[in-house]
C-alpha cells in the first residue's frame, strides 16, 4: 500500500476527504431564505460535526506518527497540506456565504491566505539549504484559534438560540475572529525573523 500502509497517513487521506465532503455541503446548502438562517440550520449541524470530527483526526495522526515512530515524508508534506485545505477552505466560503460574512470579513481571510502564502515560501527556501523549518508553538497556537474560530462560527448558526445566547456566541465569534487574525500575523513575523537568523547563520 505504499505510503498508506501507516495509518497516520490514512487518517491524513481520509481528513482531505472529510474537506471535500464539507466544501460539497457548503456548497450545496446555498443561501438562506431572506427572512433567516433556519431552513439551513440542519446542514449547518451536519458541516459543524463534520468539521470537529475532521480537524480532530489531525492530533490524533500526529499522536499515531509519534508513537508508533511513522513520521513519513509524505506525512509531513501531506500534513499541513491538509490542514491548510480544510481550514483556509472553509474560511473563503464562510466570508463569502451570507450568513457567516457579517463575522468574516473577506480581507481578514485575505491576509490568512498572505501569511500562508509566505510562510510556505520561506519554508521551502530554508529548507532547500539544508536547514530544518518546523512549526514553532505560535503557528500551532494560530493553527487552534482558527479551527475554534470556524467551530464556533457553525456553532452559532447550526442551532436555535435564545437572543441572549446568541449575541453571546456571537460576541466570541468576533473577539476569535480578531484573535485568529492577529496570532496569523504575529506568527507569520515570527516566521520572517526566525528565517533572518537562519540565513545569517548559514552566511558565516
Amino acid at each position: 500500500m505504499g505510503v498508506f500502509s501507516h495509518w497516520p497517513n490514512r487518517i491524513t487521506a481520509l481528513r482531505f476527504v472529510g474537506a471535500v465532503v464539507l466544501f460539497a455541503i457548503l456548497a450545496l446548502a446555498g443561501d438562506p431564505a431572506p427572512e433567516g438562517v433556519a431552513e439551513i440550520r440542519p446542514t449547518l449541524r451536519v458541516a459543524f460535526w463534520l468539521f470537529i470530527v475532521t480537524a480532530a483526526t489531525d492530533v490524533l495522526d500526529g499522536y499515531l506518527a509519534r508513537r508508533d515512530r511513522t513520521v513519513t515524508a509524505f506525512g509531513r508534506i501531506a500534513d499541513p497540506f491538509v490542514d491548510k485545505v480544510l481550514i483556509l477552505g472553509t474560511f473563503i466560503f464562510l466570508a463569502v456565504l451570507p450568513w457567516s460574512r457579517p463575522w468574516l470579513p473577506a480581507w481578514i481571510v485575505v491576509v490568512i491566505l498572505a501569511r500562508e502564502f509566505l510562510v510556505t515560501g520561506i519554508r521551502g527556501y530554508v529548507e532547500s539549504l539544508g536547514a530544518e523549518f518546523p512549526a514553532d508553538r505560535f503557528g500551532k497556537l494560530k493553527m487552534l484559534l482558527q479551527s475554534i474560530t470556524v467551530a464556533v462560527l457553525f456553532f452559532l448558526h447550526a442551532f436555535d438560540w435564545p437572543a441572549g445566547w446568541f449575541a453571546f456566541w456571537s460576541s466570541a465569534a468576533h473577539a476569535l475572529v480578531w484573535a485568529s487574525l492577529v496570532t496569523t500575523v504575529g506568527s507569520g513575523l515570527a516566521y520572517v525573523a526566525k528565517t533572518g537568523r537562519i540565513l545569517r547563520e548559514a552566511a558565516r
